[in-house]
């Protein structure tokens, strides 16, 4: 079964098309105009091994917060609707991740509620141009949508560059084990029956 997603979202701030395959081998297509964040999709699609297309046109002339947060909100609708009535995945996910100085610790709950905990402090307001607050919104934005438990740690790091990317793909990592088909399982991951 095709585990796939297309989300067409239009406001007045943004306007974005996003198409997600789950068991897809990392490709992309993006056009954010906001460089940074293409950089951590692209990091995203790979470490999560799904293939992500991503067209956005965004308010970009008040500031990057709207872009980002609604491309994280089409992101994380597109993940709950992909994976259906959830029979059979794993539900779980997490990652400890090195990325050079840095040490992050992501870990989801793909189970169908929400809730978010935050505990890695960016040192500098910007990279670049991005305005590193929104790393966390983005993913804030994600796990609403995706209806998970998303907990992401930062054990050390001092470069903010290292610190996102290591968020990014500790994420990645964890959303693809947690998303990943169990043999062994039948049905819903849940004493409930469903999830």
């Amino acid at each position: 079964m095709s585990r796939t997603a297309s989300i067409n979202r239009k406001t007045r701030e943004t306007d974005i098309q996003l198409t997600l395959d789950l068991d897809g081998e990392g490709r992309i297509d993006l056009a954010t105009s906001v460089g940074f964040l293409d950089h951590m999709l692209e990091l995203l699609a790979k470490h999560a091994c799904i293939d992500l297309t991503v067209n956005a046109r965004g308010d970009l002339q008040v500031d990057q917060h709207h872009t980002v947060e609604d491309i994280g909100i089409c992101l994380g609708m597109a993940v709950r609707e992909a994976l259906g009535d959830k029979s059979g995945i794993r539900r779980y996910g997490s990652m400890t991740l090195p990325m050079d100085e840095t040490l992050v610790t992501a870990a989801i709950d793909l189970g169908g509620r929400y809730a978010f905990e935050w505990r890695l402090a960016i040192p500098t307001e910007k990279i670049g141009d991005f305005d590193s607050e929104l790393v966390e919104h983005f993913w804030q934005s994600f796990a609403a949508n995706a209806a998970a438990n998303l907990h992401v740690v930062l054990h050390h790091g001092r470069n903010s560059h290292h610190i996102a990317e290591a968020a990014f793909k500790a994420c990645g990592r964890a959303i693809r084990q947690a998303a990943e088909p169990d043999p062994r399982m039948k049905g819903a991951p849940s004493t409930k029956g469903v999830l």
